[in-house]
């Protein structure tokens, strides 16, 4: 799968980190989560080309600084839920997400950066299927207080129930247990 998106060597990417990050600054909150297939597009058409290279890790020297580890996590963990939703690429750079979370809190820049955009740090944790990454999730929201705590909480609690995001199961080709269904069809969490 990510073979299919490899940077092409020699491809300038024009983009800067503060392109990105307030591109999503900008978007605020009622698009970050929201459903948005105008968004989704704005989004894809602007940084596709920024999150291939990001993914053919064209552009990981943008780690050197809090805003640059920002935009590389908006790029591997935001980006492809909106510009790929419904589909597997989704979680594609999840991986790459969180190794660029885990250099960026290793160097403490979740601090630098403005408050509302804090969360973008501890959410590739909260969308592993790893138990570790949940503790770790909750573990970071727990320092941004609610909603983010609940949510992250809510997150951990599915994993440890079903070692997995069963809403994930059919864009992953996994098949669904009973539980798992039953869950989605009472309204558990469905991405």
């Amino acid at each position: 799968m990510l073979a299919a998106m490899k940077f092409q060597a020699g491809t300038a990417c024009r983009t800067a980190p503060s392109d990105v990050v307030t591109f999503w600054r900008n978007a605020g909150p009622g698009l970050w989560f929201a459903k948005n297939s105008a968004f989704d597009r704005r989004f894809r058409e602007r940084f596709l080309s920024a999150y291939e290279a990001t993914a053919g890790h064209a552009l990981n020297g943008w780690q050197a600084s809090p805003l640059g580890s920002l935009a590389l996590l908006l790029l591997t963990d935001q980006f492809p839920r909106n510009a790929f939703r419904g589909t597997a690429r989704m979680y594609a750079t999840d991986g790459l997400a969180r190794a660029f979370a885990r250099t960026a809190l290793a160097r403490s820049y979740m601090a630098a950066v403005d408050p509302d955009l804090r969360l973008f740090f501890c959410l590739p944790f909260a969308h592993s299927e790893d138990v570790a990454d949940q503790a770790l999730s909750v573990a970071l929201n727990a320092q941004l207080g609610q909603p983010w705590l609940a949510h992250a909480q809510s997150h951990q609690e599915i994993i440890r129930r079903f070692g997995r995001f069963p809403h994930r199961n059919p864009l992953l080709g996994r098949t669904s247990t009973p539980e798992e269904q039953a869950f989605l069809d009472q309204g558990g969490f469905a991405g």
